[in-house]
């Protein structure tokens, strides 16, 4: 046992099953730093941060996330092809074979904690095999003062054996690489994945679990920033619509930039830190997040400039998900504690890349909810193998991987905070205008950073809005520092009626996607749906 941390580390690792590991108690980060490097396992860039890859699997696996069925479970997870019951049983067995994996070998411990709100506090506990996976739970959860660390007292535990390889067959798992929920042991087992964004979402699939549920606490995947006046806005949208890059404002505190929850007294961020996308990163268009990637920062699965330690973020030979890691005091103008007010606004950002939607339109309540319920965005050729133009994708409150519970209690919560608090809520297209990928342009980000400050100023309060035909939804006419014409997006396609045939293709699109909604949502919810015609 090497730098304990806590008073009985043997009996704790014990309990665990694991009684025979050489264990690394909460080594500071330049430790970790230095074994990743000593096991060849990662590199210094230019900047300080560690490189690392993550090996066959450089995303999560969505097909290979289970939840135990069990008493506790079976009537409350809504069970489908994203929850997918695991058995009690096979869970125990698989994880008496993961500690016996590791019998004999370093594992590396981090003492953490979930929730900025210390009302809601999860504390947890990393057993990793790998000393970056350590570094990545002490960069993205919440740290411990080292007297809290010494009482230690973690309530759930994550079990994180990358190399580990589950035989399907014996194991009930779909192939080698798991990550299992059990909600009566409090474990999170995960094997034959090195991808450390497991970890994280992990532990969030636990707190969208817990907080609805037993602390009337609305867990939400988003961002969260707070202006000078104490205004907290909150950014939802799904990976690649701006969540991380339109909450890391100069002129606005991070409350945080994934996770949250939302109490009776405001939002608080759930984790420690940070974790982007690098892809196409620069200086110039994401200053803060570029100046975050420094020593104590991981990069994942990026290549250097041939010669160089220095980052080439437009390469993807290895993956488009490139990702990078880091705390959040890494941002010169984060908030500690990472807590904030009622939100003032809400916005939905959506990559639209069919350029349907408008850059910025004010919903309704029923438009807000139906909107969350649906949490489109699109894909675009290239980020797949097999997309060659725009696909639809409709992810239940911009979250809907790591929802146990069902989609609609969610949003029920989310719907009674909206109208107890007058909160406005934009719906923010970040994806085309002018036509779909392929023929339109991306919306400049200088534009929605312009929309979202008006929105979050109150600029916008007294202008004139205009109704989009078929959505029904309602524009700005003018906004400073926005060109006029951009804001009306049929207006910005040469040929009118190719927009509207698109619309109304669009349109569909969610009307079939809502049907599996539709029976628990109410008349105010299903007044919002886009209008579609017959023939579509």
């Amino acid at each position: 046992m090497q730098n304990t941390g806590t008073k009985n580390p043997e009996a704790d690792l014990s309990k665990l099953g694991l009684k025979n590991v050489n264990a690394y108690w909460n080594l500071p980060v330049p430790e970790l730093v230095e074994r990743t490097i000593a096991m060849g396992e990662g590199v210094l860039a230019d900047s300080g941060a560690l490189v690392i890859k993550t090996g066959e699997f450089t995303g999560r696996s969505p097909k290979d996330r289970f939840v135990v069925k069990d008493s506790v479970t079976e009537n409350t997870v809504d069970w489908n092809d994203i929850n997918m019951p695991f058995d009690s049983d096979k869970f125990d067995a698989l994880y008496n074979k993961v500690t016996a994996f590791l019998d004999g070998k370093d594992v590396y411990v981090r003492d953490a904690y979930a929730c900025a709100d210390d009302n809601y506090r999860l504390n947890l506990r990393l057993v990793a095999q790998k000393p970056w996976s350590a570094m990545f739970a002490c960069n993205m959860f919440m740290r411990p003062t080292e007297n809290e660390i010494l009482n230690a007292d973690p309530e759930w535990t994550i079990l994180c054996a990358p190399d580990f390889m589950a035989v399907a067959s014996e194991d009930g798992t779909r192939q080698h690489n798991f990550a299992v929920i059990n909600f009566s042991r409090k474990v999170i087992l995960i094997g034959g994945t090195g991808y450390t964004g497991e970890i994280k979402k992990g532990i969030f699939s636990v707190l969208n679990y817990v907080l609805p549920q037993d602390r009337g606490v609305l867990s939400m995947h988003c961002s969260s920033n707070v202006g000078k006046s104490g205004d907290s806005a909150v950014f939802f949208g799904l990976s690649g619509t701006g969540k991380t890059t339109l909450s890391a404002d100069p002129e606005r505190n991070l409350i945080g930039d994934d996770e949250h929850g939302w109490s009776d007294e405001g939002v608080f961020n759930f984790e420690g830190g940070c974790y982007a996308k690098t892809i196409d990163l620069s200086a110039e268009k994401e200053h803060e997040i570029f100046n975050a990637i420094k020593f104590g920062a991981i990069l994942e699965n990026i290549k250097f400039f041939e010669g160089t330690r220095v980052p080439d973020y437009e390469n993807i030979d290895i993956t488009q998900n490139t990702r990078v890691s880091y705390p959040i005091h890494h941002i010169d103008n984060s908030l500690e504690p990472s807590k904030g007010g009622i939100p003032k606004n809400i916005f939905f950002l959506t990559c639209d890349a069919f350029g349907v939607l408008p850059p910025l339109s004010k919903l309704t309540p029923g438009q807000a909810m139906y909107h969350f319920i649906s949490g489109y965005t699109a894909k675009v050729a290239g980020t797949e193998a097999g997309i060659t133009e725009p696909v639809t994708v409709f992810s239940a409150c911009f979250g809907a991987p790591f929802l146990p519970l069902h989609p609609t209690q969610y949003a029920e919560m989310l719907g009674k905070k909206m109208k107890d608090h007058e909160v406005n809520v934009w719906l923010v297209n970040t994806g085309w205008s002018g036509g779909s990928y392929g023929v339109g342009k991306r919306m400049k980000l200088k534009y929605t950073r312009s929309m979202i400050t008006a929105a979050l100023n109150g600029e916008l309060d007294n202008v004139e809005f205009a109704t989009l035909p078929v959505f029904g939804l309602n524009m700005p006419v003018s906004c400073p520092e926005v060109p006029s014409e951009i804001l009306n997006p049929r207006n910005t396609w040469e040929n009118q009626k190719e927009y509207d045939a698109k619309a109304q293709s669009l349109a569909t699109g969610f009307i079939n996607n809502f049907k599996q909604y539709q029976d628990q949502a109410n008349e105010e919810i299903m007044a919002a749906a886009p209008k579609a015609t017959a023939s579509v």
